[in-house]
């Protein structure tokens, strides 16, 4: 009964944008993934607000991307970017923690899954589950992943672009 009530919410986490996906409504967000952040390590602003600042701050005001060829390259900020997204995206008045599937690229190591899935948690996922993009990307574009054929995918990104054949 309870697990019906917990939203369930998917992120790819690219180099250059996130994007959001809740079932039954769509992609509900679309934002850059870039982060301001002050000279003392305060995060500032996200999203499209973040990327606005960029050529236009103070030295004291650094805005940058925190993933870097699709894997986390700043853990911290990275968990905070990744809490605002998720609060952005849900209701206000939801009252329980997301189940979260997050994509990465094919190439990632154990050590980098565990940091996506770490940094989700920590950012008020229930659960966080790290799934491969062009596993997702096959099933986005209704390739029947479970039929004994092959299929190439091409998942071109914004930091990496990931080829895998599903067999």
């Amino acid at each position: 009964f309870w697990n019906n009530l917990t939203p369930k919410i998917g992120i790819d986490l690219g180099t250059t944008s996130i994007l959001v996906f809740i079932p039954g409504q769509g992609i509900v967000l679309n934002e850059p993934s870039v982060v301001a952040v002050s000279d003392d390590n305060q995060v500032l602003a996200v999203g499209a607000e973040a990327k606005r600042m960029i050529g236009r701050t103070p030295d004291s005001i650094r805005a940058y991307r925190p993933m870097k060829d699709g894997v986390i390259a700043d853990y911290r900020v990275t968990e905070v970017m990744l809490r605002y997204f998720l609060r952005k995206s849900l209701s206000r008045y939801n009252l329980f923690k997301p189940d979260v599937m997050v994509s990465v690229p094919a190439g990632v190591t154990s050590t980098e899954r565990r940091a996506v899935v770490e940094a989700t948690i920590k950012a008020g996922a229930r659960n966080a589950y790290v799934v491969k993009e062009p596993i997702l990307a096959a099933i986005g574009a209704g390739v029947p992943i479970y039929e004994p054929q092959g299929h190439m995918i091409v998942d071109i990104g914004g930091g990496t672009i990931d080829v895998a054949v599903i067999s």
